[in-house]
């Protein structure tokens, strides 16, 4: 499984060939802006919530790639009135590849879209494979419904929140990170805008402090697990 962070909270993820992109907003991003999102082969796109910074680019990549747009009901039909291929799932529910699987879980956020038509309810997503497992928590506060996740997968890594004010920080996600019994944990929704910058190191310290590893990857950079 390779893992690619394309800014604030998207990451390209390729298991075995297959593309999921997941929460699309990188051509409003201006650290982002040496991303071509012309060139991205994606197969799939998964979405945790309406907000606009995780859905910028859904359309108009959905519409070049043909991609599956995977998500809540709302969602889903949100985007299959736009002609798009979408598949609708709610809470508990789970997609499922040739490749992967992925589940929609709970999480603690708000969800509505920039012309304000309603998003569903926020959730994040547990992708499975033979290859590796990871949990992408999307926005949200930590909650103790993450300790269901480890009840029926064991996860290799966890891409958390950490840029606080609009979800959780730093400290909550160690706390999190032990709710899905997860050490190694890929940070996202920090640094993109003034309300959610942090101190990149002191971050790192703080995990560090708890034998944790916090991996911060450059907008670009990859990851193989």
């Amino acid at each position: 499984m390779k893992i690619q962070y394309l800014g604030h909270s998207c990451f390209l993820i390729d298991i075995n060939g297959t593309s999921i992109l997941v929460d699309p907003f990188i051509s409003g991003n201006s650290l982002a802006s040496h991303i071509d999102i012309s060139t991205l082969k994606v197969d799939f796109i998964l979405v945790t919530h309406a907000h606009q910074d995780h859905v910028l680019d859904v359309e108009l990549i959905a519409e070049r790639t043909k991609a599956v747009v995977v998500s809540n009901y709302e969602i889903a039909m949100y985007y299959g009135a736009k002609d798009l291929n979408v598949f609708a799932l709610n809470h508990g529910g789970t997609f499922v590849s040739e490749n992967f699987s992925a589940k929609y879980v709970n999480a603690i956020h708000t969800s509505s879209f920039a012309d304000g038509t309603y998003g569903g309810e926020p959730g994040g997503f547990v992708i499975s494979s033979k290859e590796k497992n990871v949990y992408i928590a999307g926005d949200t506060a930590v909650t103790m419904d993450m300790k269901l996740i480890p009840m029926s997968v064991k996860l290799d890594v966890v891409i958390l929140p950490i840029g606080d004010t609009f979800t959780m920080g730093v400290d909550d996600a160690i706390i999190a990170s032990n709710l899905v019994e997860c050490n190694k944990v890929i940070g996202c929704h920090y640094n993109t805008f003034p309300p959610i910058e942090i101190d990149v190191n002191e971050a790192k310290t703080k995990f560090n402090s708890k034998n944790k590893e916090l991996v911060l990857l450059e907008i670009g950079e990859n990851l193989s697990i």
